[in-house]
């Protein structure tokens, strides 16, 4: 197997156990919740991406997000340290940074 499957299954299952233990998922929930954010991390690297997730009010928000290294902006500032239960992304029509709870992410289109 090579080291970045590895990697990937790693982050995953990472990923999951955050979500067993934070939010109260039972595994199975959390295994497929995890998967979703493995592949709209995996699918925004190459484009722009339709995707909904529930936010803090309890709407859903329809978001086109992206992190191709060719579509975003120069980012001038301080290195933040990365908050793992965050998913952070440009937003194509707001033309800005946004974020979202890994746990409410929704669906991918």
């Amino acid at each position: 197997m090579s080291n970045e499957r590895k990697s990937t299954l790693r982050n995953i299952m990472q990923t999951a156990w955050m979500f067993v233990k934070r939010n109260g998922y039972t595994m199975a929930e959390a295994l497929k919740a995890a998967w979703l954010n493995a592949k709209l991390t995996k699918a925004m690297r190459g484009g722009i991406i339709q995707f909904f997730y529930q936010k803090i009010d309890g709407t859903l928000r329809q978001a086109f997000g992206t992190l191709d290294p060719h579509r975003l902006p120069e980012t001038q500032g301080k290195g933040r340290k990365a908050n793992e239960t965050v998913q952070v992304y440009f937003d194509t029509d707001k033309q800005e940074f946004r974020s979202f709870k890994k746990c409410n992410l929704v669906k991918i289109v």
